[in-house]
């Protein structure tokens, strides 16, 4: 299966000068929330000039989402073009947290079968380089040197940078050469980037930067982590940690089936976080200062997003993302919008806005189409391209979808989505309950109006289920002499 899909990629390659291909820089921010940007939240407590620099040369996607509220389903899909409940990597490699019912059944790796974005580049005579993290799968069969990236540089098994002195080196990471001792991670990286940029200036490549932070552990570059303090209390900001402190989180029960409640935190002042955000902003300036350097930044696609909405209700409860409801682990919008920003010189306006709803889905097919090539035909792609809305038009597109079926470390209960126009419908897994918001008037999902609008439930349930079978969708799995889970 997978010569064929590089023999048919190979055929249909369109027979382009290197001179004219442009060349791609994909930079995924882990965990990094939607409210966490400037160019997003100009209250924001976080300081992101770069990013934010990105937005002003690019376009900021109001409406960018995430395939999946946790991360290695959202990276399966950005490397894919495909939705993870094609294949059942429907949570992060290898969750299996239960609740009332077993979770769906989980693949736990991305299949050497799947065409990536960098196979499909290769095709066509890119280079190629990954950095960062990576958590497609558990052994070096399935790291990124076997799925198309000619460099590897720290992608492996790990969800997060574990090893050694963690976000300073020593790394312990086996394919990141130690640097000096205390090296900071997020520039290490973006060094790396650098490097391969320069090294391949005469195009094409594709560099994938992937960053680890600003996942946990929370450990900032000292110097930030003081400024941030400082900030904080010039700003009369509440700083603490207390579970108690309402001013710094709030108790919500998710007007869900939810048994115990959840802190979900209400104010971005977190100065550790904070440092960790600017550390990956001052990373993706330097990336972005190499392209400027070297003449690049004409002809080189830059894409930047997330691949899951901010931790907000536990493990540190770190950052706010109000008014967007729920964090990571959720499927309110606060874990799957995402930040999506995007400069395709020749294609998008300087400082231009989209309220196009995009996914990750969609960064696969963008790219092959930027590039000038097509899309590998031995598989099914679900994203599309997004040249139409770079230019400032709309996409033909029916519909996003999500579906969830697990318990999230975070609280997050099993769940699928259907988002059609304004209208977005969340099905609970255990149960069938449904629930319906108009994120026009209702970006903070308060008002479930399903009640009001059964029609609109009806068919965007029918919707819902048609892509269940569509993509063979996994459900929950009853326990041991237990009873059984709602199926549709």
């Amino acid at each position: 299966m997978r010569s064929l899909a590089v023999l048919l990629l190979a055929l249909f390659a369109v027979p382009v000068s290197a001179a004219e291909k442009p060349n791609f820089v994909v930079v995924l921010v882990d965990d990094l929330g939607y409210m966490d940007v400037g160019c997003n939240n100009k209250n924001s407590f976080y300081e992101t000039p770069n990013i934010d620099r990105l937005a002003r040369t690019g376009m900021r996607f109001t409406d960018g989402y995430a395939a999946c509220p946790v991360c290695s389903p959202t990276r399966f899909s950005m490397m894919t073009g495909r939705y993870p409940s094609r294949v059942n990597a429907t949570n992060y490699f290898s969750g299996r947290r239960a609740g009332n019912f077993l979770p769906a059944i989980l693949h736990d790796r991305m299949d050497l079968e799947e065409v990536t974005v960098a196979e499909a580049l290769k095709q066509d005579g890119y280079a190629t380089f990954f950095a960062g993290k990576w958590h497609l799968g558990p052994s070096e069969e399935f790291w990124p040197e076997k799925q198309g990236f000619d460099v590897n540089m720290g992608g492996i098994a790990r969800g997060g940078p574990y090893g050694g002195k963690k976000y300073f080196s020593p790394y312990g990471n086996p394919r990141l050469p130690d640097g000096p001792d205390g090296e900071h991670l997020p520039d290490r990286l973006a060094t790396e980037a650098c490097k391969f940029i320069e090294e391949h200036r005469d195009g094409p490549f594709l560099t994938y930067l992937s960053f680890y932070s600003v996942h946990t552990p929370l450990i900032g570059r000292p110097d930030l982590v003081e400024k941030y303090q400082e900030k904080a209390k010039r700003l009369g900001l509440p700083v603490s940690r207390d579970l108690k402190d309402d001013r710094v989180f709030a108790d919500e029960r998710q007007h869900l089936p939810v048994k115990q409640k959840r802190r979900v935190r209400q104010v971005q002042s977190h100065a550790v976080y904070a440092a960790m955000v600017e550390a990956t902003d001052l990373a993706v300036g330097k990336v972005l200062d190499k392209l400027d350097e070297l003449k690049l930044a004409e002809n080189t696609v830059v894409l930047l997003t997330a691949d899951n909405g901010g931790l907000s209700t536990s493990e540190g409860w770190p950052t706010s993302n109000l008014p967007l409801r729920g964090g990571k682990g959720w499927m309110f919008e606060g874990g799957i919008r995402e930040v999506f920003l995007a400069r395709a010189p020749g294609v998008t306006e300087p400082g231009s806005t989209s309220g196009v709803p995009v996914s990750t889905i969609d960064v696969l097919p963008t790219v092959l189409d930027l590039a000038g090539g097509k899309l590998p035909k031995a598989t099914t792609i679900d994203g599309v391209s997004l040249r139409p809305a770079l230019a400032g038009g709309e996409l033909d597109r029916e519909a996003l979808f999500w579906h969830y079926p697990h318990y999230s470390n975070q609280g997050g209960f099993p769940s699928a989505a259907v988002r059609s126009g304004d209208w977005k419908l969340i099905e609970r897994l255990e149960d069938g309950g449904v629930h319906l918001f108009n994120l026009a008037d209702d970006l903070a999902e308060k008002n479930d109006l399903a009640e009001k609008h059964p029609d609109r439930v009806e068919a965007m349930r029918k919707r819902l289920h048609e892509w269940y079978v569509e993509v063979d969708a996994q459900f929950l799995r009853a326990k041991p002499g237990g009873p059984e889970p709602w199926h549709p």
